[in-house]
């Protein structure tokens, strides 16, 4: 593990939660020398000279999927094709760089994606997150913190910033609010019963 691998510490509790480990004053060549492949299962990200890395714990992964599980289904409901990005690197090059959890553009392959989720179970700064996602240009964001799921679209006009809203734009009818139930389900319950109930309360 990233940290805690070689400290006396309760790992299997330690599993559970995430690892974090920021590098200062890095360049963006710096950050370019983490592959993916060297790293794997580790998220890397870059802004303003700094370098983090995220070991995700159990909890962490466990609420990425529910999420992802729940945009798969509504997209297989309304017919929506969808084209998952995953934890692929995106980047505006020299300014920043993020791996998110889950990641679709909707109805056409694209060389970004129109939703970008993000799950922090750190003390991580939001307002980097969001301009980091605000400079590499992902329309849609959504940031699971705390329980809670905050939407924000990326301002139509100048392109410059997030707007916080209640309600998706590319999957119209889902609100952060009603969602954010289903997903802290992911807790205690199985994946399948969440799909379940969520498509029974679309109809």
């Amino acid at each position: 593990m990233l940290i805690t691998s070689k400290l006396p510490l309760n790992r299997e509790r330690f599993a559970r939660h995430d690892q974090v480990l920021s590098i200062t004053g890095a360049t963006w060549s710096d950050y370019q020398a983490f592959s993916s492949e060297e790293y794997p299962g580790y998220r890397v990200s870059y802004f303003n000279g700094e370098i983090i890395i995220v070991s995700p714990g159990l909890n962490h992964e466990i609420i990425a999927e529910v999420i992802n599980r729940l945009i798969i289904a509504y997209c297989e409901k309304y017919n929506i094709q969808d084209f998952p990005f995953r934890q692929t690197r995106l980047e505006a090059v020299g300014q920043a760089g993020r791996e998110p959890d889950v990641a679709y553009s909707f109805n056409a392959r694209k060389p970004l994606p129109d939703l970008a989720v993000e799950v922090i179970f750190s003390s991580s700064d939001i307002e980097i997150l969001k301009s980091s996602y605000q400079n590499i240009g992902i329309p849609e964001l959504w940031i699971w913190k705390d329980k809670q799921l905050t939407f924000y679209h990326l301002n139509r006009v100048t392109k410059k910033e997030y707007v916080r809203v209640e309600s998706s734009f590319f999957l119209e009818g889902i609100q952060a609010k009603a969602l954010a139930e289903f997903v802290n389900r992911g807790f205690t319950e199985s994946p399948s019963v969440i799909k379940k109930d969520f498509l029974n309360r679309l109809t």
